[in-house]
Parts: C-alpha cells; structure tokens; sequence
C-alpha cells in the first residue's frame, strides 16, 4: 500500500487535485484495490474530529482574526516604524519586525503575509524599494510566524506527536527571535549596499510612548498565552478560549472599534481556514493509519538507522527530506504526514520530540516561500504585481539565514530550551 500511496499521490497533486481531496481519492483507491473495508475511510476521517485539543486551533485563528480587523494591526505597524524606521532600509525592517509582533497574535504565516503584504508593500514601492526585494521580505518575515506563540503549526505537530505543546511554545520563541534578528540583519546589509532608504519617523520619546502604550495591549497577547500556559492556569484549548474573550474585550471596550460585522466577518474567516485545516487533518488520518498498518515509520526508522551510521547525517536527512516535501505541501498537510514518520526515527537517536518539531517547523516554513508550491510567497508576490522568478532572486539571503537557523535548532539543542 505504501508503495502505491508514493505513485498515486504525488501523481493526484500533478494534476492539480487539491491536497486534501487527492489524500482521500488515493487513500480510497489503494484500499479498494487491496480490498480493505471502505468503512476505515469514514471512521478515520471521523476520528480527528473528536480530539478536545484540536478546539485550539479555531480558537486561536477566531483571536488572531478579531484582533487583526480593528486597530491592533495599525498600532502594531506604527510601533513598529518607530522602533526601526530610522535605520537604513526602515519598511522592511518594520516588515519583519512587524511579523514577529503579528506572529504572537494570529499564529498563521498566511494571515500575516496577507495583512502585512496590503499594508507595506506598496509604501516601500513608494519609497524607492525595488518591488520584489520588498515581496521577498514579506513573504519570508511573514513565516516568523509560525514560531511565535500562539502557532498553529505547534499546536498541529503537538497533536500528531504527543509533544507538550506548551513546551513547544515556550521552545519556539528563542528561534522566532533568531530568525527575526537574522533577517532584520540580512535586511540592512542590503539596504546598505543598495542605497535603500530609512523611513521619516517624526517625533521623540513622547510619541514613542504614545505608540508603545497604544500596541501594548496586541504586545501582551502572547505574554498572555505563553504565562498562562507555563504556570499551569489552563490548558491550551482552554488558553485559546480565553484569547478570544480577551480579543473581544479589548476590541470593544479598549480600541472601541470592532464592530457587530467586524465579529461576524472575523467568524466566517475562522470557519474558511478552520474548514481547510481541518479537511487536511481529518484526510491525513485516514494516511497515518494507512502507514501504521504497514509499518512504515519502523521500517523508515530501520532503513536510515542502517544505511547511515552517524546521528548527524541522520539529522541531516530529515532536513532534508523535509526541505523538498515543503516546496510540494502545505505546511499544515506536510506535519501531518512526516510527523508520525519521523517521531520513530527521533526517539531511535535520543533527538528530543521538541526539538524535532522545531525542526520541522522551520524548514516546512521555508517552503511557504520556495517554488513550486510557496503560498507566502504566491500572496507577496501577486501584492507586489511581480513575477516569482524576481522575487526568488531577492530571497537568496534570506533563504540563508533561515538555513542557518535551521542548523543551529537541529545541531545545538540549547536553542531548543523548553
């Protein structure tokens, strides 16, 4: 079956059949060819829905996205050009910076990309930046995202591995820092070399206050959830909950400006992308029984186990590995696939499950702005009206700090601390 399921999928994505879809046609035609009960389909696309867990995840898209339709986001770009404006290159400096911020409140590289691409992009094509340096900013900052608590895909790798997921909250804000610092680093060199310009920020330490006092309240979202999480006040689910009601709470009585149509927009948003998640996880099920059945994650772990001697060459191809599914799958469908593949194969070499997941984290990441399949960077790149070759020129020294990253995640395990 396992066999059959590398030449049917990949072939079902070829002919443009969405991801989800293309699990569940070629699940169910191995199935009848092998003749299995096509009972097993349905149970195992029902089975995900049932986790109590999995409510964290619409949960925390319903916050991100009630906070991101009022003044959160224009508070937060503000704060931001006041904190880097002023250095040479000063819009994409507030492009990542502006990610890291957005990252602790909607969780979603995807939503960040989409509201900081409307919002940045044609200011830095104002400002005499070249289109698709400022597309290639975007759609790699907007990835930060997937680090900072509350990110959606920890929450998904916490639940297909069993990890904790607050430690991997707690784990992925040392390398969300790291990355952010990375590229604001990658940003100015650039800039310096290219005579981009700094951005005219008017007034001093009062208006800087001002700002800070007026973004705080987004600023504090994931304080909020990494502390409630880390001393044990409520679970995850529970967490996410209370995201939301802080959302509402500081949307109407704070900023004064989320509206009834605002919360029903914000709702329908969270049942679009929930939907799309969830379809992904629920088909992916019906995958992982198919490989436990076989015993494919044994038979994995046994193959790299033998063929390569050394741990580190074993790391190295898991990276790997995952570099290339990234390029071909959606973050949230590539988890699911290898998580309980390279779970096995982590704890045969003693690699911590947190760690792992970070690693996983960030190179599935960095196919959200590589070629073929780079959603991040499909969004950033229609925003800024140019071509994807042009954007992929400009993403080379970003692609090498995210490398570099990656490295230090897989190889030092202190910047792993959870």
């Amino acid at each position: 079956m396992v066999m059959m399921l590398i030449w049917v999928f990949p072939l079902l994505l070829f002919l443009s059949v969405p991801v989800a879809h293309a699990l569940i046609a070629a699940a169910t035609l191995i199935l009848a060819i092998d003749h299995r009960p096509m009972a097993v389909v349905a149970q195992r696309l029902y089975t995900p829905t049932q986790s109590f867990p999995m409510l964290a995840i619409p949960f925390f898209i319903l916050a991100g996205s009630l906070m991101m339709s009022g003044r959160f986001g224009e508070n937060l770009v503000n704060f931001a050009k006041l904190l880097v404006g002023r250095f040479k290159g000063g819009m994409g400096h507030v492009s990542i910076v502006g990610s890291v911020m957005f990252g602790g409140v909607s969780g979603s590289a995807v939503a960040d990309a989409s509201a900081l691409g409307n919002a940045l992009i044609p200011v830095q094509k104002r400002e005499g930046f070249p289109a698709a340096f400022a597309a290639a900013i975007n759609s790699s900052a907007s990835t930060i995202a997937v680090l900072i608590p509350p990110s959606i895909p920890l929450i998904i790798y916490g639940l297909v591995s069993g990890t904790s997921i607050i430690a991997l909250f707690i784990a992925g804000i040392l390398p969300g820092v790291l990355l952010g610092v990375g590229m604001l680093t990658a940003c100015w060199l650039s800039a310096k070399a290219r005579g981009f310009p700094a951005t005219h920020v008017e007034g001093g330490w009062r208006s800087f206050r001002s700002q800070a006092f007026q973004a705080l309240p987004a600023l504090f979202m994931p304080v909020f959830v990494v502390g409630t999480l880390r001393f044990g006040i409520a679970t995850p689910t529970e967490v996410s909950v209370l995201a939301v009601a802080y959302a509402l709470l500081v949307g109407t009585l704070v900023y004064r400006d989320l509206s009834l149509t605002a919360v029903l927009r914000a709702m329908m948003e969270t049942g679009v992308m929930t939907g799309a998640v969830m379809l992904i996880i629920m088909a992916s099920s019906v995958i992982q029984w198919m490989l436990t059945l076989e015993q494919a994650p044994q038979a994995l772990a046994t193959w790299m186990m033998g063929s390569l001697s050394e741990e580190w060459m074993i790391i190295l191809a898991m990276n790997v590995i995952m570099l290339v599914v990234g390029t071909f799958l959606d973050l949230p469908a590539a988890i699911l696939l290898l998580g309980p593949l390279f779970v096995g194969i982590a704890t045969a070499i003693g690699l911590d499950h947190v760690q792992l997941g970070l690693m996983m984290v960030v190179n599935l990441a960095i196919g959200l702005y590589t070629p073929p399949v780079g959603t991040t960077l499909f969004i950033s790149s229609t925003i800024a009206r140019v071509s994807i070759g042009s954007v992929v020129k400009e993403l080379a020294p970003f692609y090498l700090v995210a490398l570099v990253v990656l490295g230090l995640i897989s190889y030092v395990p202190a910047f792993t601390i959870h």
